[in-house]
């Protein structure tokens, strides 16, 4: 055993380089069985951020559906999900670049299906195949209409290609359709403005009548403050969906008479932010199991229930993520990540309880002794309440710091806002950590994973709450001498960057920040977003332009004179969530100031880093930018990043 190395935290030589993360590092979600094949989507930032549709059969080969060229990824909702749908061997799937449909039965090319619109005016997702008539039922949204927002429904579209029909119509959005076994019902779900899905929807259903509509349409649950998550029918007909009517996210279904009933009563989360469309936390194994994954306190348990007693029986396994959930008789295929594992698709045989790994989002095979397991921790915050966050202590079986030496901690503050950090390994964390920096993922409330009220502390709060909570924890971990209380940092992506803006602007317990694709200007996003998101600040500020006042008060860009600390900004200069303006207005005030600041630009991307060389760019470019600014050695050279006014950075 070698004797450590005695060096500065932040100097610490890793082998967790950006090159090998973005090298053997790939995305994976939205899993689908067929028969006894299994599918999945992987995001390859090697290809440019291609999405491929990849087809597992029961003989373990495995093989790309789509070929070079397409790209199985939607833009509805612009955040898309439900990219693909797979029946009888044959795969449909929207394709980037046209965002039309195509349909690939084995051994061929790629075929259209929907009426070709040029310019991509019509966008499609989360696909159901209605197989007695021989159609595709999706979600449609149609952006023909210059000068106003898209209209959202849902469609029906022949297999074969064909006109389209309109099933359901009139209100803002749609998503969920689901086809009862027997060809005889469809389900959906539906909200309006101003309500994300996660505030309140709405689940319907009716009968597909003889001619294809859908006739004698039915409330069955959800309203304005009750939400709705993934509806399925089990084999035997019975309408099942989650709700959080009791504050918690659990499963319900529809009983004889039109009644509703609870089938697991539980303080935990069965449900999700339905951010993508696709998402599944449940699926029948039969009609008298469900196989389901639920969060408890942020972390995600296995479980099947019994349809008939509802009682529970917990499945032990070492994943703290789980999603993605499908199921069929005697086994199960899921998305799932532990501390030590990254995400991974797994199969799942239910019997034994034993599990295969199918594919895992990173090859690299890193020593335990550069590996930080994230601490679930909980701190006091504002108001007498409880904050919760994922903390990872610096760790390198290589290095010690010098004694006495605290460590640099990067708070990090996760997008949505309304999502969750989570406790799977994750390379670009371990990046960090096996430098000598500490981290603190902070599941900051308005996070998922603990209930609605948790949830709806962030409403009307937005760049407070968040603020606060990633605050109080730093305070938190610098106070029981777990990081330097004068090398604390924040990043965050998105909604995340806000916070970080905000957080920098508005508090003086951080020294340096990095905003990716972050909003400056809350009143410039609830003018210029998307759709999907374009009344989401209804909820989490107020109503605008009623309360013009509090989008300005928020907005750290009408704030800059109060911001006196480095801040490093990357950008995607596609992005329609989050325009470039909102960067570029924060960065030139910023060298108006003479505060040291740098700005990345990457042409080509949009809300989120997709290719190889932006994404260890973005990595290398902060570490860069903290090195200078803090003044501490890199053990290994990265590229510079220009630093406009570093002069300024204190010592």
């Amino acid at each position: 055993m070698t004797d450590l190395k005695t060096v500065p935290y932040g100097s610490w030589k890793s082998p967790i380089t950006s090159d090998l993360i973005v090298k053997g590092s790939i995305s994976l979600g939205q899993l689908r069985m067929d028969g006894d094949d299994i599918y999945w989507i992987e995001m390859r930032p090697s290809e440019g951020g291609r999405q491929v549709v990849v087809r597992r059969a029961s003989d373990g080969t495995t093989v790309d559906v789509n070929p070079p060229g397409f790209n199985a990824r939607t833009r509805v909702h612009e955040y898309g999900g439900g990219d693909y749908a797979a029946h009888n061997s044959t795969v449909y799937f929207s394709n980037f670049a046209d965002q039309q449909l195509y349909r690939q039965a084995p051994d061929t090319a790629p075929q259209l299906i929907s009426e070709q619109v040029t310019d991509s005016r019509l966008r499609y997702a989360d696909f159901v195949i209605d197989g007695s008539r021989n159609r595709l039922i999706c979600v449609r949204e149609d952006h023909r209409e210059n000068g106003r927002e898209a209209i959202n429904t849902l469609v029906a579209m022949p297999v074969d290609g064909g006109k389209e029909q309109v099933l359901v119509s009139g209100n803002d959005f749609y998503s969920s359709p689901r086809v009862s076994p027997n060809g005889s019902r469809l389900a959906w779900l539906t909200w309006n403005h101003p309500n994300m899905p996660w505030d309140g929807c709405e689940l319907w259903a009716g009968e597909i009548a003889g001619d294809g509509t859908i006739a004698n349409q039915q409330l069955v649950a959800g309203g304005l403050r009750e939400s709705i998550f993934q509806p399925e029918w089990s084999p035997d007909g019975t309408l099942y969906f989650v709700s959080d009517v009791s504050g918690w996210w659990n499963i319900y279904r529809e009983a004889s008479g039109a009644a509703i009933e609870c089938v697991c009563e539980m303080e935990a989360e069965f449900g999700a932010p339905q951010w993508i469309f696709g998402l599944s936390t449940y699926a029948f194994e039969s009609a008298d199991r469900i196989v389901c994954a639920f969060a408890e306190r942020g972390l995600w348990r296995l479980g099947i229930i019994d349809t008939h007693t509802g009682k529970l029986q917990r499945i032990d396994a070492p994943y703290t993520e789980i999603s993605f959930v499908c199921a069929a008789p005697g086994r199960a295929v899921f998305r799932a990540g532990s501390p030590r594992e990254p995400f991974s698709i797994i199969e799942m045989d239910l019997a034994s309880r034993t599990t295969k790994v199918l594919q895992r989002a990173s090859k690299s095979d890193i020593a335990a002794g550069f590996i930080s397991e994230p601490q679930a921790i909980e701190f006091p915050t504002e108001n007498g309440l409880t904050a919760h966050g994922f903390y990872y202590p610096p760790k390198n079986s290589d290095f010690a710091a010098p004694n006495l030496e605290r460590p640099l901690l990067l708070v990090k503050s996760h997008g949505g806002p309304t999502s969750a950090a989570n406790a799977v390994l994750a390379l670009g964390i371990q990046y960090w950590t096996s430098r000598g920096v500490a981290v603190l993922d902070v599941n900051y409330g308005g996070s998922t994973g603990y209930g609605r009220a948790y949830r709806e502390r962030l409403n009307g709060n937005w760049g407070i709450v968040d603020v606060d909570d990633c605050v109080n924890g730093a305070r938190f971990l610098a106070t029981r001498g777990d990081a330097d209380g004068n090398r604390l940092m924040i990043d965050g992506g998105s909604a995340g960057g806000y916070t970080t803006l905000c957080a920098l602007t508005f508090r003086d317990q951080f020294k340096a920040g990095a905003s990716h694709f972050g909003v400056s200007d809350a009143e410039a996003l609830a003018k210029e977003t998307h759709k999907f998101e374009s009344r989401y600040l209804d909820n989490l500020i107020g109503s605008y332009p009623e309360r013009r006042d509090l989008y300005r008060q928020r907005s750290p860009i009408n704030f800059t004179d109060r911001l006196s600390c480095p801040v490093i900004f990357f950008q995607g200069l596609e992005d329609k969530v989050v325009p470039p303006n909102q960067a570029e207005m924060m960065v030139a005030a910023l060298r108006r100031k003479g505060v040291p600041v740098a700005y990345v630009a990457f042409a080509g991307e949009q809300h989120g880093f997709r290719r190889a060389e932006n994404i260890k760019r973005a990595l290398d470019g902060e570490l860069y930018f903290y090195s200078r600014v803090f003044k501490f050695e890199l053990a290994e050279p990265v590229e510079p990043v220009p630093i406009e006014n570093l002069s300024a950075a204190r010592p």
